[in-house]
């Protein structure tokens, strides 16, 4: 009875191993096999549709800009009036008497500054060497000669601190001009004299006169 069990249950045990082999070949078979041959003509009856891309709308344009609105001017407000209030005229006050007129009295000038004193002189200026030989013959002018023209010519002249003659002036005419021009032009170029001195002994300015007679040489 024992044996008869345990050789049931082996028989049983090895019936299910086939039919799960069995079960496992079929599963492996539809999974390689079938399903390829499904998926392949699935992807025969895809058709493929080419979809084109619809083009952008076009720009649309601007709206046009709004008309100007023309500013008006604020409207001018006129200042008010001014009103002037005349002012009442200042009582007009009569005298008799009128006031006196003041006269200025012109103020006189503070008078010049005297001049300086001239130095006192102790001793006159003296010609040097031998003053008729200043003047000679041979001096004449021509044209003084041809108007046969002769008188004397008196002078005055300026001798400085070192004995020249300098600003020599005709103080009286011979009647001819030529030869009081030519005394006093000879009396600045010859003239020599020892200056004068003060009271000092110091050498001075001075002044001098002098008289030269003209003569038609014979």
């Amino acid at each position: 009875m024992a044996y008869a069990d345990h050789s049931q249950s082996s028989s049983r045990t090895v019936s299910i191993i086939i039919v799960a082999l069995i079960h496992a070949v079929l599963g492996y078979a539809f999974v390689t096999g079938l399903g390829m041959k499904y998926v392949k003509k699935a992807a025969e009856q895809l058709n493929v549709v080419d979809v084109k891309e619809e083009p952008p709308p076009p720009d649309e344009e601007p709206p046009p800009p709004p008309p100007e609105k023309q500013i008006e001017p604020p409207p001018v407000v006129a200042p008010p009036p001014i009103v002037q209030t005349p002012s009442p005229a200042p009582p007009i006050q009569t005298v008799r008497t009128p006031p006196p007129v003041y006269v200025p009295t012109p103020v006189a000038a503070p008078p010049p500054p005297p001049p300086p004193a001239a130095p006192v002189i102790s001793k006159a200026a003296g010609p040097r060497g031998d003053a008729s030989r200043w003047f000679s013959s041979d001096d004449y002018p021509a044209s003084a000669l041809r108007a046969e023209a002769q008188g004397t010519t008196g002078m005055a002249f300026d001798i400085d601190a070192g004995g020249r003659v300098t600003n020599c002036r005709v103080t009286q005419s011979s009647g001819n001009a030529d030869l009081d021009d030519t005394a006093c032009r000879l009396m600045m170029r010859r003239g020599r004299f020892s200056p004068a001195l003060d009271q000092g002994g110091s050498p001075i300015a001075s002044t001098g006169t002098r008289r030269v007679t003209w003569r038609l040489p014979q």
